[in-house]
């Protein structure tokens, strides 16, 4: 039989999905009262929706550290203002937390496994890297060090997702890819039309395929199939 979920979580998770649709239809049209209402609440109800699965508080924490970046990046007077700044530390403090809920829930690289580490660490260092080094002279001079470092701790997490499974390891480069977009406008490259739609689909993305991630994880830590009994020796036991 199938577990069945509690009363609360189906209603959570379709308000979640009716206002992201609400979100990003209201980012197309150009409805900005719309968009300003909509996007400190999706994260709120992903995170209710979280404990309402019995999910870890601290991925509700992530989840509600990302609304309070939402929140400030909307208000915002600015890139490299200091509202701006306090939400780019508010992401940041979510990213610690999902470090944090991989290390204690996730299954991989573990148990002898920490050489298949080799190539993805490879690869995310060298995005971390290429990333920066292109965007570096085109950020105003004063984003500059906060960027990277908080580009370094995104890279982190987006690796560390991995542990998480497919899943989250999906919402950790989704991830990458929104917060890449928003560092491309601040250094003023060409832009896809209606950039903060592109921004906030894949960040909306992310974040569930992430949550999603972790709730598995932490219901299942280890869900490779269990060793199978050695057969004992005929005679075995037997004076």
């Amino acid at each position: 039989m199938t577990a069945r979920w509690p009363a609360g979580v189906r209603p959570l998770l379709a308000a979640f999905a009716v206002l992201a649709v609400v979100h990003l239809t209201a980012l197309a049209a150009g409805a900005t009262v719309a968009v300003q209402l909509t996007k400190p609440a999706l994260m709120p109800v992903l995170a209710g929706y979280v404990l309402a699965r019995g999910g870890p508080v601290l991925l509700a924490g992530a989840l509600l550290f990302g609304c309070g970046g939402d929140t400030f990046l909307q208000i915002g007077a600015g890139a490299g203002g200091a509202v701006f700044l306090v939400g780019m530390a508010s992401f940041a403090a979510g990213h610690v937390c999902y470090l944090l809920l991989f290390a204690r829930h996730g299954t991989w690289p573990g148990r002898g496994r920490r050489g298949r580490t080799a190539g993805p660490a490879a690869a995310y260092g060298v995005l971390l890297a290429g990333t920066v080094a292109l965007l570096w002279p085109d950020l105003p001079a004063e984003l500059r060090i906060p960027v990277a470092g908080y580009s370094l701790l995104l890279t982190a997490m987006a690796f560390g997702a991995l542990r998480a499974g497919p899943g989250a390891a999906l919402g950790g480069l989704l991830f990458l890819l929104s917060d890449t977009l928003i560092a491309s406008g601040i250094a003023h490259w060409p832009q896809l039309p209606v950039p903060q739609l592109w921004i906030m689909l894949t960040y909306v993305a992310a974040q569930f395929a992430l949550a999603g991630g972790v709730l598995r994880a932490a219901a299942d830590p280890d869900p490779r199939p269990a060793p199978r009994p050695v057969p004992a020796a005929p005679g075995a036991g037997v004076p």
